[in-house]
């Protein structure tokens, strides 16, 4: 009865210390993330497709721990890996196969491991105290090349020897007799003419030195040939799997000025500073590839002259005739990178992705060896940006890659939407494999190189499902079933995918299924929400499309209030990064804000979250929509919204708020600032209020330089429109942050000074970065949101009850 009774007492107090939260409030929400739950992150397979590995922390601890869950055992519970065990852990994303898989090498404590079918344990193949890198299969699979330093080495499998293959060289090459100019030559062959003594011994020094060569040539293993690469930067340094060839690329340094950030609260109690980034418009490097002939003993560049493109003039510059006129007289060739060549196994022949620096035109070539030249696959132009999933230029790298030796593959947005194609090299014939008004948002090939496992967002642009596609093309077969985003890691034995599956209002858990059409998932995590955080009834937002004034869908999420608790005002949520999508089915990146947004609908307002231009999922114009104009498309759709706001949701003109972070706080005070009939109030949160002031590798796809298109930096930076502040803004932004500087925020702030504007505010927060850490901060921060709105758009104090 005594340990009945004690158990019916602990089941009380855990009743009655997880009651359900009837009222949510910015303390609640904003206290260490833990409170939520956790979600499996990070999947990873072990090497024999038997158990699938993730960061967990069911137990709430300072970090998160490495799970494993083993399929087939006829269990679902994780089991927690012991330190112990983790350092003998291969992972199968970690290591580099031979073509048929028999052997393996991988990189572990920044040395380099090797292992065959046939042996139990890996065998080490260095230990130093560098680090070698990059380890992969050449000499056709006879031996493992690695990266140290510099340069490229070879160990062999059968004996154990180590060869160095390049002997790349930080300097100059140094002169020669034959560097002499005129002067000095005449006066070298004056005194070999007129000093018999001079004349004898350099004839003396020259018979010693060529027969000390004819020795070293018979007898003493030859030299490894110095390339003297001055102060260039080396990168990519990479042999052909036929053991041939090793390519390199050369980029020039530049000494661009950096920017610091001011670090005023340090443990030493002195201000240090934080080394940033350049500015948009810093010099471009050059950079070149290189073939090194182990054969011949040569060294050639690629050329590129001849690529379809090269010297087209980007269309902006018609907007400034001196220089296009300039332009065109000089016909300059574009300046391009490189990739990581691709090579066919056994082959010489790799694909090479190319772009131009300005990003405007990318290359899919054919760069072969032997003749010491590259050949275009596929040739994609935009005037905006090169971009999209698997298109690369944005926050997505290049998919391609070969399915024999006649056929490669690779991904374009050539009709609008990033689709998956193949190419003949025989019949210089391409084949759309894929085709519609949706994304293929990921794409490999399986290993019999007979199917495609794609992600597509074809149902909805707010869902993400996984299929298997014929390299023929036809009907892909969706395999994940569940409406939401479904994160698939395929088992290497290609039998079992291992994803993470999320909805609006449920954060992500982990689920395993048979990689077939029609199975059903089994569910491994279910702690990614607490008993505290389930108690609340969180909002699942319905998703709608609004009409634009240029006739464009808008997708959006809205929260509406209760009619009996609404207040006729709205506020809209802008998400950040640009090239980012939210208004989806599954959980959101933005888990605070969107627990902030159900805080509002509870006290009334109607919330909407909108995917407007330059936002991702939506295709190539969507993307591009923003191109020469931040603050245009993309501003007008949030002004359609507030109108969709009053004419269908009864929500009052003058009581529209708008806030977000980094480009939504971009977008607030864009629309603060020339659209202040539309909007009663707004928070931008470490915003950008000059593009010239971001960084280049963003921004100057957007925008192309400041130098060469003012007038796009002209249009698109708030604080030239300043003076059109009306209504009250609050300005909040990290002082350390290092993406979006806080000198951004300081130098608006002497603007307002300046134009005497006096509704508005600026919280600094000392310790925070762009993405905030403190609970503090993160509280502190958005009790001012909430008091902004509640003062001007609901004529309250902006307080909660806490519970």
């Amino acid at each position: 009865m005594k340990y009945l009774w004690m158990a019916f007492m602990c089941s009380a107090l855990t009743v009655m210390s997880q009651k359900p939260m009837s009222t949510l409030t910015v303390d609640k929400i904003m206290q260490d993330p833990k409170w939520i739950g956790s979600s499996p992150s990070f999947l990873q397979w072990d090497r024999n497709s038997t158990a699938v590995y993730f960061r967990w922390n069911p137990d709430r601890s300072a970090v998160d721990s490495l799970y494993k869950y083993v399929i087939n055992t006829g269990t679902t519970a994780p089991v927690k890996v012991i330190v112990a065990d983790q350092n003998n852990l291969q992972l199968n994303n970690t290591l580099v196969y031979n073509v048929d898989r028999s052997m393996w090498t991988f990189e572990k404590n920044n040395n380099i491991f090797f292992q065959t079918n046939q042996h139990s344990f890996p065998i080490q193949v260095t230990n130093t105290v560098e680090r070698e890198s990059r380890p992969g299969f050449s000499f056709n699979e006879t031996v493992i090349t690695y990266t140290k330093g510099d340069n490229l080495f070879a160990w062999n499998i059968a004996d154990g020897t180590t060869t160095q293959l390049t002997n790349f060289i930080k300097e100059a090459a140094p002169k020669t007799s034959t560097n002499l100019n005129v002067q000095e030559s005449w006066l070298k062959q004056d005194q070999l003419r007129e000093l018999m003594v001079v004349s004898e011994r350099k004839n003396k020094k020259e018979l010693s030195d060529s027969l000390a060569k004819m020795y070293s040539d018979l007898y003493l293993p030859k030299a490894l040939k110095p390339v003297y690469i001055e102060d260039k930067i080396l990168d990519d340094v990479q042999m052909s799997p036929d053991g041939r060839y090793i390519t390199y690329t050369l980029t020039q340094a530049t000494h661009d000025k950096n920017s610091i950030v001011p670090n005023y609260v340090t443990e030493s109690g002195f201000t240090a500073t934080i080394p940033a980034r350049t500015k948009v418009g810093a010099h471009e490097a050059n950079q070149d590839l290189f073939i090194i002939d182990k054969i011949k003993d040569t060294i050639s560049k690629i050329d590129t002259k001849g690529l379809e493109g090269i010297r087209d003039i980007p269309e902006f510059f018609k907007d400034y005739p001196e220089k296009y006129a300039k332009m065109k007289k000089d016909s300059a060739t574009k300046t391009v990178n490189f990739s990581s060549i691709n090579y066919y196994p056994g082959s010489s022949v790799g694909l090479i992705d190319v772009r131009s620096i300005d990003n405007k035109d990318r290359w899919i070539c054919l760069m072969d060896g032997e003749n010491k030249n590259i050949k275009i696959v596929d040739h994609q132009h935009d005037e905006a940006w090169i971009g999209g999933p698997g298109v690369g230029g944005g926050f997505f790298g290049a998919n391609m890659g070969w399915i024999d030796k006649d056929q490669i593959w690779y991904q374009s947005e050539t009709t609008g939407y990033s689709h998956l194609y193949t190419y003949s090299i025989s019949t210089h014939k391409r084949k759309a494999l894929t085709q519609g008004k949706y994304e293929v948002l990921n794409a490999t090939l399986s290993r019999d190189h007979k199917t495609f496992f794609i992600t597509t967002n074809e149902v909805h642009p707010g869902e993400q499902h996984f299929y298997q596609l014929s390299i023929e093309g036809g009907t892909a077969k969706k395999i994940t079933s569940m409406p939401g985003s479904n994160q698939v890691t395929i088992s290497p034995d290609e039998k079992y995918i291992a994803f993470l599956y999320s909805t609006t209002n449920h954060p992500w858990e982990l689920y395993i299924q048979e990689n077939k059409p029609g199975q059903n998932p089994i569910q491994i995590t279910d702690k990614a929400m607490s008993s505290e955080f389930k108690s609340y009834a969180w909002r699942q937002p319905e998703i709608i499309t609004i009409d634009a004034s240029d006739h464009a869908k808008v997708y959006a999420r809205i929260y509406k209030p209760d009619k009996k608790t609404s207040n006729k005002a709205a506020v809209i949520f802008v998400h950040g990064a640009g090239y980012l999508q939210n208004a989806h089915k599954w959980w959101s990146s933005y888990f605070r804000e969107y627990m902030f947004n159900n805080l509002l609908t509870d006290l009334g307002y109607t919330v909407l979250d909108i995917d407007y231009r330059g936002s991702a999922g939506y295709g190539r114009d969507w993307r591009t929509g923003i191109y020469r104009y931040m603050g245009g498309k993309d501003l007008s759709d949030h002004i359609d919204a507030a109108h969709f706001l009053t004419a269908t949701q009864g929500v009052d003109p003058k009581k529209i708020g708008i806030y977000g972070g980094s480009y939504g706080g971009f977008i607030t005070l864009m629309g603060l600032f020339t659209a202040p009939e539309v909007f009663g109030a707004g928070a931008a949160l470490r915003p950008v209020t000059d593009w010239a002031q971001y960084n280049h590798p963003y921004t100057a796809n957007i925008l192309n330089e400041p130098a060469t298109d003012s007038i796009a930096y002209k249009k698109s930076s708030p604080w030239y429109y300043a003076a059109g502040l009306s209504k009250p803004l609050l300005i909040c932004h990290g002082m350390v942050d290092v993406n979006v500087h806080y000198q951004d925020a300081v130098k608006l702030a002497q603007r307002l000074i300046e134009l005497k504007k006096e509704n508005w505010e600026l919280a600094s927060y000392p310790m925070e970065d762009h993405g905030f850490v403190e609970p503090s901060s993160w509280t502190d921060e958005y009790k001012r949101i909430l008091k902004l709105f509640q003062l001007n758009l609901n004529n309250t104090t902006g307080k909660t009850t806490k519970k």
